[in-house]
């Protein structure tokens, strides 16, 4: 006889771990990215309507869900990418995502210390990252390049570069956002 498993006699077990493992990265993604102050373990739980235990189960150390929330952004805002392509023209869905992009930086400076941890584990690295967000910017560059509204002799890797060292040099939040804009604005086909 083959043993059954728990999840097999109780139909809607995993689709409720699934909804708990859900609620943990919602929570925790509003948690870290609310402001620079620890957050505790004890308020994530609480706040996903979960046990610690459960949150545990799920993420067994705190770079574990960190690591979670960030990789469970990244996609997010990659996702995007398709999305504005077919919602709008190619150099506003640009505009558009570079202002998305602007607040996935802003919001890792809550967990910037867990998120170095994780970072430094080797978790989480800058190709990967890198892969994601080019191909993302692929997406957005080849409908402007489709409809003519956005250069062609411009790679993924330039601007996902120009990204990076505008969030990294800016002054503050205004002057990211009139940098991030006239990258776009370079970005243009010339007519």
């Amino acid at each position: 006889m083959i043993p059954v498993s728990d999840d097999e006699r109780r139909p809607g077990a995993r689709r409720d771990a699934r909804r708990n493992r859900q609620r943990i990265i919602d929570a925790a993604t509003r948690a870290l990215t609310a402001g620079p102050h620890p957050v505790k373990i004890e308020t994530i739980a609480h706040e996903a309507g979960v046990g610690v235990g459960t949150l545990y189960r799920n993420f067994p150390s705190r770079e574990a869900l960190v690591e979670e929330v960030y990789r469970s952004e990244l996609t997010r805002l990659c996702a995007t990418a398709a999305s504005l392509v077919t919602e709008r023209p190619a150099a506003e869905a640009m505009r558009e995502w570079m202002r998305r992009y602007q607040d996935f930086v802003a919001t890792k400076h809550g967990m910037a210390e867990a998120l170095r941890a994780v970072i430094a584990s080797g978790a989480i690295n800058s190709g990967h990252t890198r892969k994601h967000l080019n191909d993302a910017i692929a997406t957005l560059l080849d409908a402007g390049r489709a409809d003519g509204s956005l250069r062609a002799d411009v790679e993924p890797a330039d601007v996902s570069a120009s990204m990076a060292g505008i969030m990294l040099a800016a002054a503050d939040v205004d002057q990211a956002t009139r940098m991030l804009q006239l990258l776009v604005d370079g970005l243009l086909a010339r007519s």
